[in-house]
């Protein structure tokens, strides 16, 4: 250790140690830590040269190491009076503040800064007003100490003892909590008057803080101890009752109502509202009736689950496993849940997504909503909109009425026991209104991702959080649900099942289930895949798989009976032996016909049951230009039969047909089964073909079938529905099919082998399918045209 012995003169070339976070005045002493390279050799070289260093502030403390720019001109003169070499390479020195100086110039910055440097003199004269603030500053300084401010007495003292009024500022700033540029703003005013001002301006902000510190904490310290005075004689009033054995059942009832409130976890604002009913619950009179209905309403508040959430498997893998296993098909249902869980994967506080599933009865958009429950590891509710007329039931009644409940919501969640429930809202496309409310103006707020982390109950009164729930529901049909509430949901059509797609369903699922649920096995009762099929086309027609499954129960049910009555061996359905167990037939599907025909053309159509062929006849007879169209055919359905012959009409010359035949002839369109309703207008071009067969003579192509809406120009427009149209061509045995050419891209939906069994054709304008559908061969010589002419 090395110590000051005498003062030097101070040259003008000093060693520079800049400061982090400190400020160092004149007059005063600081121990100060120096750890890096450059501050350790200019200390070294201040140790060898006098005893003086030059210190000045950085101005960002975090800068490592430190260039001119990046420290403060104007800085203090520092006496090094010892020094301490540290074991690991810093060192401890104990300076004082000499005076104040301005950096000229950097003479050197390697090994250390070495700076050129002026010194800064300071007059020392007092008048009347320096000698007023000098007075006004030791004044607060003191007044700071009393406010709590942890200034020891000495340091009073000796500030009281200070004549010189710049030092008097240093001293001052150099005592208070003040931010490194706040000090360095008083060292760099090199006017006394100036310094003082300044410090004084910096001690008065310190005492408001400290007068407004004063005043809470004198506040705080009486609320304390009017808490403690009341829970003072809460208990020695508990303790009196106890003695004389008078302490009554309310108030144990208060007290587990109350430990209840502080572990239920509710927001302050709930807790708030919870503490002030138990409070009214307290001063009522036992044999009071409210005292039952607040008692309920507290019964529903803690019974909430405020912060109880169920915890998510966040595995994609053993989530698709799940939903693989509950469902086939659904594709994209189940890749919606998968994005959500890859989603929540990556960020932890993540909305609930707001599904909407619309689709038939039957095709599974109820069933799927728990095997999503069960694939994130939720608890999963499920309630039926379903004729619900009432706003209450989805809100709650107020606590006014007699026998008043929070609403289905709320309910729900309570009896789960957990705030992220996957909840299943079923049809809500069958919603009412009257005139008790409107229950889908109720929904708006609750399937609002905006709105309903603080959904409010009529019932509860208090906001509950409902943006961790995954909502899901489910609808027939879209057109019933009011456009904003539709607008809320991300809606995800289900198309219905194809054929195949129901032949795996019943194979993987429908029949080892019926065949538990009848008490039998494999053994004893084998449905073959061809049975399934003619069950599929003969024996239902739907969308779903529901009657699908009740048939297989029946040919199970009657099994089971012979078993029972003692049959023996193992027991096999088959096609051929189905009508046994089943009876006759009950539908019949469409096949392609046995011979090309004049005037009937193949069409593909989409139903809600699937796809199906249908056989558009046409024929002319002497009359007037009329158009017969029947079949129950609707008003797009007419408009395209109508654009059909206007492009035929156009076309006559080509098609070698009379340019006046339409004034000879009428004209019949049918679309058979008759009772049965049609509309669209994908069968177009199917009526143009038709028309243009009677005309001109010529057979249609019996194997092949076509979809695509028309134009007056003879162009084909795309059409909705492709997959399950050539998934029926492909059962009645079509073996070419024609297409729009802008439905090309929906071909990676049908499967492979239905691909490699049709040839299919896209088209794009009328001449092409009548190239294609006319029996070739049949050219303008050999085209008839029935007419008379008047």
């Amino acid at each position: 250790m090395s110590q000051r012995e005498n003062s030097t003169v101070v040259p003008e070339l000093l060693p520079l140690i800049p400061l982090r976070d400190v400020i160092l005045f004149p007059n005063l002493v600081v121990p100060l830590f120096v750890g890096r390279e450059r501050s350790i050799r200019a200390l070294e070289e201040a140790m060898r040269e006098g005893h003086v260093v030059a210190l000045a502030t950085q101005r960002h403390a975090e800068t490592m190491d430190p260039e001119p720019e990046d420290i403060y001109e104007i800085g203090c003169i520092a006496t090094v009076m010892q020094e301490l070499k540290l074991p690991d390479g810093t060192a401890k020195a104990l300076v004082e503040g000499e005076k104040r100086f301005r950096i000229l110039e950097y003479v050197q910055t390697d090994p250390y800064f070495v700076v050129r440097v002026e010194y800064i003199e300071e007059s020392l004269e007092v008048d009347v007003e320096t000698q007023a603030l000098m007075r006004t500053l030791i004044a607060d300084f003191e007044k700071a100490a009393e406010l709590g401010k942890p200034i020891p007495q000495e340091v009073i003292v000796a500030a009281s003892a200070i004549e010189e009024p710049g030092r008097l500022a240093d001293f001052v700033a150099f005592h208070l909590n003040l931010k490194v540029e706040e000090k360095q703003e008083i060292l760099e005013a090199l006017v006394p008057t100036e310094r003082l001002e300044r410090a004084a301006r910096f001690l008065r902000k310190e005492l408001e803080i400290l007068e407004l510190g004063s005043k809470i904490q004198s506040r705080v310290k009486e609320q304390m101890s009017q808490s403690q005075r009341e829970y003072f004689l809460r208990e020695q009033l508990k303790a009196i009752q106890q003695e004389l054995g008078t302490l009554d059942e309310t108030q144990a009832e208060i007290e587990e109502y109350t430990a209840k409130i502080k572990e239920a976890g509710m927001p302050q604002a709930v807790e708030e509202k919870a503490l002030k009913e138990l409070g009214r619950l307290e001063k009522m009179p036992p044999q009071s009736a409210e005292t039952a209905v607040i008692r309920t309403y507290l019964d529903w508040l803690v019974g909430m689950p405020w912060n109880i959430e169920s915890e998510e498997k966040l595995d994609l893998v053993a989530a698709q496993e799940i939903l693989d296993a509950d469902h086939y098909g659904l594709e994209k249902v189940k890749e919606r849940v998968l994005e959500y869980l890859a989603v929540h994967k990556l960020t932890d506080k993540m909305r609930g997504p707001i599904l909407c599933f619309v689709g038939p009865p039957g095709v599974g958009k109820t069933s799927i909503g728990r095997s999503i429950a069960r694939s994130l590891n939720r608890e999963f509710i499920r309630i039926s909109l379903g004729g619900v007329r009432d706003e209450a039931e989805i809100r709650g009644h107020r606590r006014t009425y007699v026998g008043a409940l929070p609403g289905r919501i709320v309910q729900s969640i309570s009896q789960v026991k957990t705030r992220n429930p996957v909840f299943m809202m079923d049809e809500i496309d069958k919603v009412g209104m009257d005139f008790r409310g409107d229950p889908t103006s109720a929904l708006l707020e609750v399937l609002d991702p905006e709105q309903n982390y603080a959904f409010q109950d009529h019932y509860l009164e208090v906001p509950f959080d409902l943006s961790d729930v995954m909502f899901i529901t489910t609808a027939n049909l879209l057109d019933p649900i009011p456009a904003p509430l539709r607008d809320r949901m991300e809606v995800i059509h289900f198309p219905g099942y194809t054929e195949d797609e129901k032949l795996h369903i019943a194979r993987q699922y429908l029949v080892p289930k019926q065949l538990a649920e009848h008490g039998l096995t494999p053994g004893k009762l084998e449905i073959t895949d061809d049975a399934i099929r003619e069950i599929i086309r003969r024996h239902t027609r739907e969308a779903g798989v529901r009657n699908l499954e009740r048939t297989i129960a029946a040919v199970c049910r009657q099994v089971a009976r012979k078993v029972v009555e003692g049959k023996k061996g193992k027991t096999t359905v088959g096609a051929r032996t189905l009508q046994k167990y089943l009876g006759p037939p009950k539908f019949s599907y469409g096949l392609a016909e046995e011979k090309d025909e004049v005037g009937v053309a193949t069409g593909l159509v989409w139903t809600e049951v699937g796809g199906d062929v249908i056989f558009i006849e046409a024929t002319t007879m002497p009359g007037k230009g009329g158009l017969t169209l029947t079949g129950q055919l609707g008003d797009v359905m007419r408009e395209s039969a109508t654009a059909a012959l206007s492009y035929i009409r156009t076309r006559a010359k080509d098609l070698g047909v009379e340019p006046d035949f339409i004034e000879h002839n009428d004209l019949h369109i049918h679309v058979p089964a008759a009772a049965i309703p049609k509309d669209g207008p994908s069968a177009g071009i199917t009526m143009a073909t038709a028309v243009a067969s009677v005309l001109t003579g010529c057979p249609v192509r019996r194997d092949l079938a076509m979809t695509g809406e028309i134009t007056l120009r003879g162009r084909v427009l795309p059409i909705g529905g492709l997959k399950e149209k050539l998934l029926a061509a492909h059962r009645a045995g079509i073996t070419t099919a024609l297409i729009p050419k802008d439905n090309v891209r929906d071909l990676e939906l049908l499967p492979e082998h239905v691909r490699e069994d049709i040839k299919i054709v896209p088209v794009s304008t009328m001449d092409e399918v009548l190239a294609l559908a006319l029996v070739q061969g049949c050219g303008p010589a050999k085209r008839k045209v029935a007419r008379k002419r008047g």
